[in-house]
């Protein structure tokens, strides 16, 4: 029968005894390729070499012979000349073979399972390789995410740094102009009255006229619209950098960021006296928070 044929040839494939029947009996004797197939699929069970016991209405051995017309299983990829050399093998079953004969049919089932291990094994590299594809795009995917936050980041800080500097200098103007207009109503004032006192005051008295004018107006304390800021790393290097007066700490904390933060996560403090600036801190600019015009900050882990 055919079925001892498929049991035989397993066995002379040098298939154990428990997992050859357990092979027959689940494929319902549909013939060697089904057999082997389902070995190759459940060689990792757990149970596999353990004997097979058949079902109380199912005897092994009784089951109808199909091999009349053979199923092939769903999504094989063996080629077409594979399954013209199993139908002649399942033909050669059918009627008695010599020893030579069976010799010759148990090799070239060991080719076609050969075959079909390469095909599942280079179907799993495959696979192997699509996945690793989809990582590495959505890697590439999150990056890009992470740049354009970055990008759009560094435009808002180069936005508002420009309309900072343009109100500076405006400010710098509006500052010149009343300066100007000071000096201007100064000398109208003093210029006007010293020609009438000149003529009956000796001139001894002339350097005195001039020192209202000097001591009048306290020296005005200088306004800086810049700041030098020196950071010291986590490694003990330092970055120097110059900042507008009314830009935000956030400006400092990005610029350490890009230039020496290595990725990670960090505090800013001043060590004399010592502060630790929060997050409420980063949008103060440097003036309101005393940096201006020179400080030393420390970068500290959080």
């Amino acid at each position: 029968m055919a079925e001892c044929t498929t049991l035989e040839s397993l066995l002379e494939m040098g298939f154990d005894r428990n997992r050859a029947e357990k092979a027959v009996a689940h494929t319902e004797n549909q013939g060697i390729e089904r057999a082997m197939d389902w070995l190759m699929e459940h060689e990792n069970d757990p149970d596999i070499d353990e004997p097979y016991v058949p079902p109380a209405e199912n005897v092994l051995g009784s089951t109808v012979e199909q091999s009349s017309s053979p199923q092939s299983p769903s999504g094989t990829t063996e080629s077409a000349a594979a399954e013209n050399e199993l139908q002649e093998l399942q033909e050669d079953s059918k009627r008695g073979m010599t020893e030579e004969e069976k010799k010759e049919q148990v090799k070239r089932l060991e080719d076609l399972m050969k075959m079909r291990q390469e095909e599942r094994r280079e179907r799993e590299r495959q696979e192997e390789i699509d996945r690793e594809k989809q990582r590495r795009k959505q890697g590439q995917e999150i990056l890009q995410v992470k740049q354009k936050l970055q990008d759009d980041e560094m435009k808002k800080l180069a936005e508002l740094r420009r309309r900072e500097k343009m109100e500076d200098r405006l400010a710098k103007q509006r500052v010149k102009e009343k300066i100007a207009r000071d000096r201007e109503e100064r000398a109208q004032k003093f210029g006007g009255g010293s020609s009438s006192t000149t003529l009956s005051s000796p001139p001894s008295e002339a350097p005195q006229l001039s020192s209202p004018e000097s001591q009048g107006a306290p020296p005005a304390k200088k306004d800086y619209d810049e700041c030098r800021i020196q950071v010291r790393l986590l490694d003990g290097s330092t970055l120097r950098a110059v900042f507008k007066a009314q830009e935000p700490l956030a400006a400092v904390r990005v610029y350490v960021q890009m230039n020496g933060a290595n990725g990670q996560d960090f505090n800013l403090i001043t060590p004399y006296p010592r502060r630790v600036y929060t997050d409420l801190d980063m949008e103060k600019p440097l003036r309101e928070l005393g940096l201006v015009p020179s400080a030393v900050l420390v970068v500290t882990k959080k």
